[in-house]
């Protein structure tokens, strides 16, 4: 049995926390990059242009990337042959994203109750999604989620009878509903199958896949790139202003689910799309 200390823990996430809203993956990078040398509308190109300029002074200057660094959405596996010694899993993860937004000077955005609000003051509690895994490492992944994109979030529980058509056609239309909204281009992560609650974080969890990253199910690869077709043909574009680049992936998690049902969850994340991780 390997022990883990809850210091090493909050010492994790306080850095991430600061990380995460700092530094954009460099496959994120590579893609918007991408994205602006295909693109023929100059508008579209201008506003990829302006995000490059915001993701490397963020990066050069250690400042957010977004002025909303998001609620603090964190995915722990814990290897079946770890103990986590001197205090609570959870305990030890809100100390982190308490630590790191308040020292890294991180706007702070989570209310006490959801109808009656009032500021927690310090971004916290996180959510916290657990998994027991094999093995004696803890691993964890941050991700501030921005309720610019979350908002635009929706779930669908179709009969089984709604088809493939009736899947794509929702999530094309989840995207196009949200129009600028959720401040394009975005990523959309889609979660199919299991339970209501299964869905939407089978749906968030497919966003922290990397974007050059296909499903290993080449039905479910191929559907992400109609997908992504279909959303980019759109026009609603960069910010909204027109363009080909309204999406830079989708990315879809499966999970077997019952006969009478068909669960699809659309979870939308901005361009911003921020996750660091780190192993224990």
């Amino acid at each position: 049995m390997r022990e883990i200390s809850v210091k090493k823990i909050t010492e994790a996430v306080a850095e991430m926390s600061v990380n995460a809203n700092s530094f954009l993956g460099e496959d994120v990078c590579e893609r918007i990059t991408e994205c602006r040398k295909k693109e023929d509308w100059p508008a579209a190109a201008e506003i990829l242009s302006k995000i490059e300029e915001n993701i490397r002074i963020a990066r050069e200057d250690l400042v957010p990337l977004c002025q909303d660094t998001g609620m603090a959405c964190v995915f722990i596996e814990i290897g079946q042959d770890v103990h986590v010694v001197g205090g609570s899993i959870e305990e030890a993860v809100n100390e982190g994203v308490r630590k790191g937004y308040t020292e890294g000077y991180l706007r702070k955005s989570i209310v006490k109750d959801p109808i009656r609000r009032g500021n927690t003051g310090d971004n916290t509690p996180a959510h916290i999604h657990y998994e027991i895994v094999p093995g004696d490492r803890l691993k964890i992944v941050l991700a501030p989620k921005g309720f610019g994109s979350e908002n635009m979030s929706r779930i669908k529980m179709f009969a089984p009878a709604a088809g493939e058509n009736g899947v794509k056609d929702f999530i094309v239309n989840c995207v196009e509903e949200a129009g600028a909204n959720p401040c394009p281009p975005v990523v959309v992560g889609v979660g199919i199958g299991g339970t209501f609650d299964r869905a939407a974080l089978m749906a968030k969890q497919a966003l922290l896949r990397p974007m050059k990253d296909s499903n290993p199910d080449p039905y479910y690869a191929e559907m992400e790139n109609e997908l992504l077709e279909r959303i980019n043909s759109l026009g609603i574009g960069p910010q909204g202003f027109g363009g080909r680049t309204t999406a830079l992936a989708v990315k879809i998690q499966t999970y077997p689910t019952h006969i009478a049902g068909m669960p699809v969850a659309v979870n939308i994340n901005c361009h911003v799309s921020r996750h660091r991780e780190v192993i224990l």
